[in-house]
Order: structure tokens, then sequence, then C-alpha cells
């Protein structure tokens, strides 16, 4: 392993984990709820859904790396898949909370661990989708 094979290693993780952040914060913006404030408060379900939505992104963001030969490439497909995401999880819980009565932020919020782990596998379930597309 040269040099700049290390250095690219290094620039790539850390742009990786500079993304991540990024589209965990944005996320949050739209949580009807302060996540970190939940999971400092003990909320169990926040934890869970909090969990999977980034196990769920770094997936996307493994996937996006892995499968392109430049860096802004991955970030673009990081960022448009995050969209993807984004308004699939929207139409699904908006589906769910018409069809089933099923409102899955305000199950989370109140802290029913089965709503949390729901909502959360829908990110993964997600994430899952759009990388067979990469």
């Amino acid at each position: 392993m040269d040099f700049e094979m290390i250095l690219s290693v290094l620039v790539w993780t850390a742009v990786g984990a500079l993304l991540l952040f990024v589209l965990m914060f944005v996320d949050s913006l739209f949580t009807k709820y302060n996540d970190l404030e939940e999971v400092k408060a003990g909320n169990m379900a926040v934890t869970t859904r909090l969990v999977l939505k980034l196990a769920a992104q770094g997936y996307i963001l493994s996937v996006s790396i892995g499968t392109s030969y430049h860096l802004l490439e991955a970030i673009m497909v990081s960022v448009v898949s995050f969209v993807i995401l984004f308004v699939l999880e929207a139409l699904t819980e908006g589906l769910l909370r018409h069809f089933a009565n099923l409102n899955l932020d305000k199950g989370t919020r109140d802290g029913k661990t089965g709503y949390g782990l729901f909502a959360g596998s829908l990110h993964v379930v997600g994430a899952l989708i759009i990388t067979a597309c990469l």
C-alpha cells in the first residue's frame, strides 16, 4: 500500500463521515422531535429508529463509495439516494397514517418501541432497494 492509496482512503473516509453527519443533520430538521434529546431521555423507540436510520444512510454511503470512481460522484449518488429515501419514507408513513391509522412519528415519540423499530426498518428496506439500483 503506497502513500497515495493511504491518503485516498483517508480523504474518502473523512468526506464520507462528514456527508453522513450532514445527511443525518438534514434528516433531523424534518423530524418532529429532537432525536438526541429523546435518546438522552432514554426513549428506546427513538433510539431504535435513529440507529436504523444511521445504518441505512451508512449503507447507502458505503455502496455509493464502493461503486463510484470519483469522490464527487459518490457524494452526488449519496445525496440523491438520501432524497429518494426521504420521499419513500414520507409516502410510506403517509399511507400508513391514512389506511392503517398508524402514526409512526407519534408512536415513536411516545416511546412505543415497536413503532420505532417499524419506522427504522422502513429506512433499512428503502436503503436496500435504492442500493440495488446503484
